[in-house]
């Protein structure tokens, strides 16, 4: 008898019922909104301003279709596009620059699915829309950067080496050392030459070349003058390896937001384009990818630092080495130009509470480098102060200026002075993703709309819907009932793939549809090889029992070994593609399982539910050329 444990009926029944419940908030769809938040993270957005917003939109007939308060930001929902382009234009009118004002597509899921984890699939930027940046390096800074940290290197080197000097200073993208004798002027480039491949400024290598700097002397009467400037190639390298270090600082950045599947790649020399795919949240993925925020450590000038000196300084009576910068309460601090420790040598960071005074703070932790570089500046300037700068959209702000109580290491340092939890852990979040190693800027920003992908998701799901209707004509013709059986285990398959991919909250794009389509034609392959088993054991005189048992089990080995390898190449295609591929890969291989599943399992119980319980069955509905009679 071909019959099922009961076990076996409940799984399948569980699964069945789990994947409805799943696959369900996709035909909730989305509804057109906008969202709000304010431009300096961790503000909460008043009541007032919120009271404002509904009255005008009011007044503009523009309907509200749903409101969604959260802490830091609001979102509106409308029931068309044009009420939310409309409404987009009024508020961030009202509102000003002091308010991000983003399109956004929300799910109009009940909140009971919401509140399980039920949420639809994301949609690629070809089906949904979402978010396109084109950042660009700024060649100045790097080229700065660069200088500095030779000059900081150079003077550092000749100190260890004990190669006499009397003054250094860089002019340009240049540096300028001058000595008192000759002998000492080449000492100092024959040290500064066999360092050319040594430590790029950004931490990285620097390719040896035969000549790694420029060298120029000039010599008058009491003095030496050396003149120091990076070849070409070496800057080539260090635009090179800036980029890279964005370039994965952005891809820290995507993944702490937790997008789908996004797009981050170098364009030109000095471009990186971010695609985001079916972004849930794009006013805080502009936030968090738009912000180049670069933590630098200096320490105050203490001598030129009186209220007195402050008030009359600007910037053309600044002391050398010297840049002036305000705190977070407008007051000015001189800081030295000398940057001691940067963001790159951070290996973690987290918001946490000050047991103290209860202000929320960030925690840092150095590497070894680092908390040694650290330990040593805290002990040799102990009642000094030491300056923490966050470098954001070219803005540099002096964080916290503490005064250094007592040698610190062990690599831990703390920075006060956030405002709330939330900007402590926007900060963190920035610090603990990477630092960028030269500041950026959006050039081009678009935001694709949903109305772009509408046309192609209907001919994505039109060709899905007319080839499952074509399969399942076909196989109802010409399997009988057991073609009906097929057709249900193919329904039950797509319905598994699209729980799945829910789940998992996996981008589908245009080739994710195409797969799809690929899959059902490649489960119905599996339903036949069984079917056709089958008919071989009634033509070959097997009873109709024990033709649906020898069927099922020895077409078994045929189709394992036929999706296996196919799931190899969807495997490789995974590995090795990137983008619209990788998600193609990911659409096959689920539906590969799933197909496995649903046609040796599910078609199954429903044949041995019919059929099962029969004790003598004659004939069976699978449309067989040759009848066979059994006595």
């Amino acid at each position: 008898m071909n019959q099922f444990s009961s076990w076996k009926y409940g799984v399948i029944i569980i699964t069945v019922i789990l994947s409805l419940v799943y696959a369900l908030p996709n035909l909730y769809g989305e509804s057109p909104a906008i969202q709000i938040m304010p431009i300096k993270s961790g503000e909460k957005i008043e009541a007032s301003i919120l009271a404002s917003v509904e009255n005008g939109l009011k007044e503009k007939n523009l309907t509200i279709a749903g409101l969604i308060i959260e802490p830091f930001s609001i979102k509106i929902k409308f029931s068309s596009p044009d009420e939310q382009l409309a409404a987009k234009s009024y508020v961030q009118d009202v509102l000003g620059e002091s308010y991000v004002v983003a399109l956004n597509l929300i799910s109009n899921s009940p909140s009971w699915l919401t509140n399980i984890g039920a949420l639809p699939m994301y949609l690629g930027l070809d089906l949904r829309g979402g978010v396109h940046f084109l950042m660009q390096l700024d060649l100045s800074k790097v080229t700065e950067k660069k200088s500095d940290g030779l000059l900081q290197d150079t003077r550092k080197l000749l100190r260890d080496e004990k190669v006499k000097y009397f003054a250094s200073k860089k002019i340009g993208n240049s540096i300028e050392i001058k000595f008192r004798s000759l002998d000492d002027l080449g000492k100092a480039k024959d040290i500064i030459r066999s360092q050319g491949g040594g430590r790029g400024i950004f931490g990285g290598s620097v390719a040896k070349t035969t000549e790694a700097y420029e060298f120029s002397e000039i010599n008058n009467a009491n003095e030496y003058i050396l003149v120091v400037k990076s070849n070409e190639i070496s800057n080539e390298d260090t635009i090179s390896f800036a980029l890279k270090q964005n370039l994965e600082t952005l891809n820290n950045r995507v993944n702490e937001l937790g997008v789908a599947e996004p797009i981050i790649q170098q364009q030109g020399k000095d471009r990186i384009v971010v695609q985001l795919p079916g972004v849930q949240d794009t006013a805080k993925a502009k936030e968090i990818i738009g912000r180049t925020a670069i933590l630098e450590m200096r320490m105050v000038d203490e001598d030129q630092s009186s209220p007195e000196n402050l008030e009359t300084l600007d910037a053309g009576s600044l002391p050398p080495g010297t840049e002036l910068y305000k705190d977070r309460f407008g007051n000015p601090i001189l800081v030295k130009k000398e940057i001691i420790l940067t963001g790159e040598r951070i290996i973690n960071a987290g918001p946490g509470v000050d047991q103290q005074t209860g202000q929320s703070i960030v925690s840092i932790t150095l590497d070894s480098a680092g908390a040694n570089i650290f330990k040593q500046v805290t002990r040799e300037n102990v009642g000094k102060r030491i300056a923490l700068l966050l470098i954001e959209k070219n803005i540099t702000e002096v964080i916290t200026a503490p005064v250094i109580k007592s040698e610190i290491g062990g690599g831990r340092v703390q920075i006060t002075g956030m405002r709330n939890a939330q900007e402590a852990t926007d900060v963190a979040l920035l610090l603990r993703a990477g630092s960028l190693a030269t500041p950026m800027e959006i050039v081009e920003e678009r935001t694709v709309g949903p109305s772009m992908g509408k046309e192609n998701i209907a001919r994505g799901i039109n060709s899905t819907i007319w080839g499952f209707l074509a399969i399942a004509i076909m196989m109802a013709s010409y399997y009988m009932l057991f073609g009906v059986i097929s057709v249900i285990g193919l329904s039950v398959n797509l319905l598994f793939l699209v729980a799945l991919l829910s789940v998992i909250q996996a981008t589908l794009t245009l080739p994710g549809l195409a797969a799809i389509a690929l899959t059902l034609g490649m489960a119905i392959d599996s339903n036949v090889l069984i079917n056709e088993r089958i008919r071989d054991e009634l033509r070959n005189g097997n009873t109709p029992q024990a033709s649906i048992k020898i069927g099922y089990e020895k077409a078994w080995g045929t189709i394992l070994d036929s999706n296996i390898t196919t799931m190899i190449a969807g495997i490789a295609l995974f590995m090795f593609g990137s983008g619209p591929i990788k998600g193609f890969a990911v659409v096959h291989v689920l539906g590969i399982i799933t197909s496995m599943y649903s046609a040796i399992w599910v078609s199954r119980s429903i044949v041995n539910y019919i059929y099962g319980s029969r004790r003598k069955l004659d004939s069976l509905s699978i449309g067989e050329i040759f009848k066979v009679e059994n006595n």
